[in-house]
């Protein structure tokens, strides 16, 4: 799954949460989010594919047995620091992405969902570290692109626009969090 694709799917969940339970969405609590939906790839990724030090770029932080302590552990941490909704951002979007990864392929180009991603180390990955970082990212932008020249490209193409679809009708609805920093601030001295 698209670093895009992680992140829609982790804003679309916290942002339905938000409104369950009446929080506010802010600029910390958005980027936690996007943290949290892009940690087990940028934690795997590297590792598998430059240093060779993990079987696959699904492997040790696409564990459950590894994701759920973490994700706990950072949600309770936050909460007793009196950040409970980043907490809970950065862990709905981590775990979101896990399932969202066994999901995606069979929802979109066909297939079988597999669950072993999700166990290892009780259950062996596919080795995929040969080549590094750059040249396996290469390998999987030109896999992509030759996907979107099949005719199976529709009913992705229909996923995609209803999946960012919704995440960004959430977004702008919540009020565009995340864009605190980059918003123009006031100028006090202007104003007089």
């Amino acid at each position: 799954m698209w670093p895009w694709e992680h992140l829609a799917v982790g804003y679309i969940l916290v942002s339905l949460l938000a409104r369950v339970f009446d929080w506010t969405l802010d600029d910390v609590a958005v980027l936690a989010l996007a943290v949290g939906t892009q940690f087990p790839d940028l934690v795997d990724k590297p590792l598998a594919w430059t240093f060779a030090a993990l079987p696959s770029g699904t492997s040790l932080a696409h564990s459950v047995f590894v994701a759920v302590p973490v994700a706990l552990a950072v949600w309770f941490t936050l909460a007793r620091l009196s950040h409970g909704v980043v907490g809970v951002s950065f862990a709905v979007g981590y775990l979101a992405h896990l399932p969202a990864d066994i999901l995606y392929g069979p929802l979109t180009r066909g297939g079988a969902v597999s669950v072993d991603p999700l166990l290892w180390p009780l259950v062996e990955q596919t080795v995929s570290n040969g080549g590094g970082l750059l040249a396996t990212v290469a390998y999987y932008v030109a896999a992509y692109q030759e996907f979107l020249t099949t005719p199976r490209v529709v009913g992705y193409l229909v996923f995609e626009l209803l999946l960012l679809g919704v995440a960004l009708w959430l977004w702008v609805a919540d009020g565009t969090p995340g864009l605190g920093p980059f918003r123009r601030r006031p100028d006090p001295e202007r104003e007089h």
